[in-house]
């Protein structure tokens, strides 16, 4: 196998046009560069440098392997620049796993942001509620909710994640508020499907842990489907905070029972491995947790 140093080195002494220019350059004494191109004859078998005391001129073979031999060296050269340059500034192509549903929540005007802060960058999203293999789809950051369950990945709290109860303004005025959580018992509650048929909702309040059966005429098993339903008058839906802080803001969801909710287990950013961690991918993190509190913070 060829040492590509010595490549590298042949390289540099034919542009340079003598070992002492080359040595000169590349900051290696002239006899340790003779050695090596010395070394690199012997792996090729053939003579790539005739040698005399006033210059140096290269055989056929020479000629041949420096014309193949000296575009590689260069493209080398540029790639190791450019991942260098990367190291400092953030740049490349960072792909990202995120719930199907996350541009309910992310406005596509914050990447607009993003890519304009960081215009070396760019963004591929692969959408989906089911959890991305980061290793073999090749995910430099994954945004989850919930529980981690994968131990050996490395995580960064975004927020903290709660359900909380909301309802359409309409709906209120149909059906009335309700001032406890066993006023839940007597309304239409926006769910997701169960093979029993029934539904429980888990909930933290004044009283410490509760856990409610539930019922309504709508279930759908999509955070996008439960919100619509809930805008639509559908019931009273319990969802991600984060999810309905605009629609919240926007006046088409109210906060019920507001001392109730649920613990999500948390919004994570969470990356393959901490070594080797693509300078983009910790500036999307770094992102993505600033407008997401700001979200929280509306919702609040």
């Amino acid at each position: 196998m060829l040492d590509f140093n010595e490549v590298a080195m042949f390289v540099g002494v034919v542009e340079a046009g003598s070992f002492a220019k080359a040595g000169r350059r590349l900051g290696i004494p002239s006899n340790t560069l003779s050695r090596r191109v010395q070394q690199l004859e012997v792996s090729l078998g053939v003579r790539l440098l005739q040698r005399t005391t006033r210059k140096l001129a290269l055989t056929t073979a020479g000629r041949q392997f420096f014309d193949r031999a000296s575009a590689g060296v260069a493209a080398i050269g540029v790639a190791s620049r450019e991942v260098l340059d990367g190291a400092e500034v953030p740049s490349g192509t960072i792909r990202v796993a995120a719930p199907a549903d996350f541009f309910g929540m992310f406005q596509l005007e914050w990447v607009a942001e993003f890519l304009e802060r960081h215009p070396r960058v760019a963004l591929e999203f692969e959408l989906d509620d089911v959890l991305a293999d980061m290793v073999a789809q090749s995910i430099d950051v994954a945004l989850r909710a919930g529980q981690l369950l994968d131990s050996s990945l490395i995580a960064r709290k975004v927020t903290d994640s709660s359900f909380i109860l909301v309802a359409s303004p309409g709906y209120l005025a149909r059906r009335g508020t309700p001032r406890s959580s066993a006023d839940l018992r007597g309304h239409d509650c926006i769910t997701t499907p169960h093979a029993s048929g029934r539904h429980k909702w888990s909930l933290t309040g004044p009283g410490g842990e509760e856990e409610l059966e539930v019922t309504g005429r709508f279930a759908a098993n999509t955070v996008a489907a439960l919100l619509a339903a809930a805008a639509a008058g559908l019931g009273i839906a319990l969802l991600p905070e984060a999810r309905v802080a605009g629609p919240i803001g926007e006046g088409l969801l109210v906060h019920v029972l507001p001392a109730y909710r649920r613990d999500g287990g948390g919004f994570h950013a969470v990356f393959p491995s901490r070594r080797q961690l693509p300078l983009a991918a910790a500036a999307f993190a770094d992102f993505v947790i600033e407008k997401m509190r700001v979200v929280l913070e509306v919702a609040n």
